[in-house]
């Protein structure tokens, strides 16, 4: 059997009266005149099939029928307001979800402040971490997984996804706590082409890796590459075990290794950027609010 739509007017009209218990009074708190009030409680017992009121000189009560209908229609409203005012909040950026994609070694620097910023002022949002390197932010980008990256080494030019730089920070050089190097209060990249290397794989941050290779080359020389791993913990845990060497974001000296010893690059012009990623077309309010986190920060 087909249920009837009931209409929110009527259902608003009914229960007005229902709180009134008088059509006059019921007319005025609504706004309207009697007649058109007696038109929408005619049209909703219809639809209802059975009368809603009993009316009587100078008296309006309920039936069995309107006192069985006015919980329902007061929870119809109620979640119609509440329905309405929550998509107020979302389509303001007061609240809603923002899927956020961040390179493990931003947990080391711009990770936490941001989050705590954008937090701070929009605290009724919910925000969906992922640990992700480059290449995998990118494409959850295109495929719609996250709705903003953070990550090193952007591309140069990748369709309809913005960048912005948010923080440039320099190389150290990781090593052994053994190796010879680590006497010197800082290196230069030349004096590691004689070392093997841990570096990240290629495929899941081009950028970073490519940046790293080029400092060697631009020193004179390919690194020799020992090992990969795709994470910076790894890195530093596996030139603790005297596998290679490695050159890494200065932020990565946090990670606290005994066997491990970072110095600072000479001339220390060589730097990693950091940016903050999202796609163009976003309609998302929530993506416009971060990224003005970013550029307030």
């Amino acid at each position: 059997m087909e249920r009837p739509e009931l209409p929110l007017p009527q259902l608003h009209a009914f229960v007005v009266l229902a709180e009134e218990l008088h059509f006059g009074h019921a007319a005025a708190r609504l706004g309207i005149a009697q007649p058109p009030l007696s038109q929408q409680i005619r049209r909703l017992e219809e639809k209802v099939g059975h009368a809603l009121f009993s009316r009587e000189p100078g008296r309006v009560m309920l039936t069995p029928a309107g006192r069985e209908l006015l919980p329902a229609a007061r929870r119809a409203l109620t979640g119609l307001a509440d329905g309405l005012a929550a998509a107020r909040a979302v389509g303001s950026g007061r609240s809603g979800r923002l899927r956020i994609g961040f390179a493990a070694s931003l947990a080391l620097t711009v990770l936490p402040g941001l989050l705590r910023t954008f937090r701070h002022g929009h605290p009724d949002v919910h925000l969906d971490i992922h640990e992700m390197t480059t290449a995998p932010q990118i494409a959850a980008l295109h495929d719609k997984t996250i709705d903003i990256g953070l990550l090193r080494e952007p591309p140069a030019d990748e369709p309809d996804i913005g960048f912005r730089t948010v923080l440039s920070e320099p190389f150290v050089a990781v090593l052994p706590a053994a190796h010879p190097l680590a006497a010197q209060r800082a290196v230069h990249v030349a004096q590691l082409a004689d070392s093997p290397f841990v570096l990240l794989p290629r495929a899941v941050g081009p950028g970073l890796h490519d940046r790293i290779t080029g400092l060697c080359t631009d020193a004179g020389f390919t690194p020799r590459t020992a090992q990969h791993a795709v994470e910076w913990q790894t890195v530093c845990a596996l030139v603790e075990t005297g596998l290679g060497v490695s050159l890494a974001p200065a932020s990565i000296r946090r990670i606290r290794l005994k066997g491990v010893a970072f110095r600072v690059i000479a001339p220390g012009t060589a730097r990693t950027r950091v940016a903050v990623a999202w796609r163009t077309s976003d309609p998302n309010p929530l993506v416009a609010h971060l990224l003005a986190t970013v550029g307030s920060g």
